[in-house]
């Protein structure tokens, strides 16, 4: 205990009968500090519900409701009783000045209890002193006694949290003294550990007051933090140390984070491509085909932000060397086109100048010569579909060792794809180095943003607030630098849609990016998945099953497999479900949300050995997942189509909590 929180109960236990500490494991006290917390859970548990409604009365049936959730009405009834007889003997004859009781509902007299979160609650930025009593963690001891109670606690944690953050800031920002700057910047950090503000503003006023040691230690202290919430330091952070003194960054910059503290520069990098004629045989009828072939070829691909197209080169030929290394090509795209009677293929090839030509990826595209040009947008479009995510993987080995950002994402995405724990960390951290190299690269920003959600996704963060809270600043930040970058736009719709459960204005962000490069697979997938969070599901499998007509063999295929679980789960179609599971998996055995849906869909199967394999390799994936946390996670915004998913977790044989 905390001599502040000493300070205040021996002020205040004289005056009240009863005594609450809700922060941490659950104690109650009389006026004289002895102990009256109950034998049974659910009696305490009603006990705190009554405390934090105070003096707002509580209906039986709301207590019925959070902590019998599962039982019959009448059995349900007869366990409140027992409970309410349990705390009136409890308290004896302090119970007539505590508690109201009537047949429908019951209410705790708030001037005679004195209850630590309602004083955290009632803290101002003037008199911020009683958030030194805020703890991480509410009625810990209490955990798992009901699912609906578990909800109720983490809501009303997250309800106190946010209030003692809000005042918390208030009050560091009100201060100018670097003593005061220190205290009030670590009380925020008792309640948030991973704010960025605080430890900026603790690390500044260190400095200021010449204290380099400490400094330094509180800098250790930040970088501890943050990798023990899966991040890594912020742009604004490695800003302020640059712009610390050269001695002073010496001692504060730890040697693994110097790399990515270089002078920060635009970088403007990406592929250049040129799109040949396809070669065709004279008289066939083609050569006209082929030349607007190459024309939509290059506006399909010029859609994608980071690909630069130069015009389609009439009368050049693969072998012409020269030219390739005059216009300082990456890349080379030819191909041909045969014709029998009223069908065409077309061959399309990707040829990496930097290894002399070779061809890397290539496809041939059967269609019906029935309308010229939509067979030409057709193929074009489907060809830059699976050439976009081609070019992103080789990017890596591709790009020289300049840690330009656009170099840094390239390296990242390959592990981000893969989804394993070491190269997802390292991803995180190189993704950090290229915002850091191009505080202006929109793209940067996005994809940062995208590892976060996935490091939510996967339950791999130790502080999924805190990470929730660094996605959505990056995902403002991406959109801002660039509103016309349409793979950033469906990353940082996707992290609105899924972890911020705001899947209507993730639509609107896909919808955008759409418009902008109706080719991006990727944004037919994510918008498919809003699609489903808002209960649309037929709209949301013709979305990801165009995202997977555009591109079938792409890297992210398992995730559109994934996402093409949910919509036919909640609409039944639970056998196609456990089909595209298998093959999810084993695309990518790593992705947990794969599972996650298959195992809700053997369980209403009733496919026990199964779901038995399946729940196996999930929980040694999330070793903690649980029905409470698939739906604290889960962004789902019908009630009914929630309730679905979490039955067939429980028959799937999942734990409640």
């Amino acid at each position: 205990m905390s001599k502040g929180q000493e300070k205040h109960d021996a002020s205040v236990v004289t005056e009240v009968r009863l005594t609450l500490h809700l922060f941490g494991q659950m104690r109650a006290n009389n006026g004289s500090g002895v102990s009256l917390l109950p034998r049974a859970r659910k009696t305490r548990a009603i006990l705190a519900i009554l405390a934090l409604d105070a003096p707002q009365p509580v209906l039986r049936t709301r207590l019925i409701g959070l902590l019998w959730s599962r039982r019959g009405k009448e059995q349900a009834h007869a366990s409140l009783r027992q409970c309410v007889r349990e705390l009136l003997v409890l308290l004896g004859p302090s119970a007539r000045h505590l508690l109201e009781i009537t047949r429908s509902q019951l209410r705790m007299v708030e001037r005679s209890v004195w209850v630590d979160v309602r004083h955290v609650l009632a803290a101002t930025a003037s008199v911020p002193q009683t958030l030194d009593l805020f703890r991480p963690t509410l009625l810990e001891d209490l955990a798992g006694i009901d699912p609906a109670f578990d909800r109720w606690r983490r809501d009303e944690h997250d309800r106190v949290l946010q209030r003692a953050r809000k005042v918390a800031e208030n009050a560091l920002a009100a201060q100018a003294d670097p003593r005061n700057i220190v205290d009030a910047a670590e009380r925020l950090l008792g309640i948030d550990r991973a704010h960025e503000g605080a430890w900026q503003a603790l690390i500044r006023a260190r400095l200021t007051q010449g204290d380099r040691a400490a400094a330094s230690l509180a800098f250790e202290s930040y970088t501890r933090s943050l990798q023990q919430a899966g991040m890594a330091p912020s742009l604004d952070m490695q800003e302020m140390l640059r712009g610390a003194a050269g001695a002073s960054r010496a001692v504060l910059v730890p040697q693994h984070m110097r790399p990515s503290m270089t002078r920060a520069r635009r970088d403007t990098g990406g592929v250049r491509l040129a799109v040949l004629p396809f070669g065709a045989l004279e008289g066939s009828g083609a050569e006209a085909l082929s030349l607007g072939l190459a024309d939509e070829m290059t506006t399909a691909l010029s859609r994608f932000r980071w690909i630069s197209c130069v015009e389609p080169m009439l009368r050049a030929k693969e072998s012409d060397a020269a030219t390739w290394q005059q216009l300082q090509l990456d890349y080379l795209l030819s191909g041909s086109i045969r014709q029998s009677s009223n069908n065409v293929r077309v061959t399309v090839k990707l040829l990496d100048m930097s290894i002399g030509g070779r061809i890397v990826w290539a496809r041939h595209f059967d269609r019906s010569l029935s309308d010229a040009l939509t067979l030409q947008h057709d193929i074009a479009c489907a060809a830059a579909a699976q050439i976009d995510p081609e070019l992103l993987l080789r990017a890596a080995e591709h790009r020289g060792t300049d840690p330009t950002a656009h170099n840094l994402v390239a390296q990242a995405i390959p592990p981000i794809y893969r989804l394993e724990p070491r190269g997802f960390r390292t991803a995180g951290e190189t993704l950090s180095a290229a915002v850091a190299a191009d505080p202006g690269n929109a793209t940067a920003y996005a994809w940062w943003a995208y590892w976060h959600l996935l490091l939510v996704g996967q339950g791999w963060s130790n502080a999924p607030l805190a990470a929730i809270r660094r996605a959505g600043e990056l995902a403002d930040r991406a959109v801002t630098l660039d509103p016309g970058d349409a793979r950033a736009l469906t990353l940082v719709g996707h992290v609105r849609g899924f972890l911020h459960k705001r899947p209507g204005q993730g639509l609107v962000l896909h919808e955008r990016a759409l418009s902008l490069n109706p080719n991006l697979a990727l944004a037919w997938c994510l918008s498919g998945l809003s699609s489903s969070y808002l209960g649309q599901h037929d709209v949301a499998i013709r979305q990801i099953e165009q995202a997977r007509k555009l591109s079938p063999n792409d890297p992210h295929g398992f995730f559109f497999d994934m996402a093409l679980m949910m919509p036919h789960f909640l609409t039944g179609n639970y056998e196609e479900v456990a089909s595209i599971g298998r093959r999810a998996i084993e695309l990518n055995p790593g992705c947990s949300s794969t599972y996650k849906g298959y195992l809700a869909t053997l369980g209403l199967l009733g496919h026990e050995e199964e779901a038995h394999l399946v729940r196996t390799r999930l929980l040694a994936l999330e070793p903690g997942f649980s029905v409470q946390s698939a739906l604290e996670r889960s962004p789902i915004m019908r009630r009914d189509d929630l309730a679905l998913y979490a039955e067939g977790l429980r028959r799937g044989g999942l734990r409640e909590t």
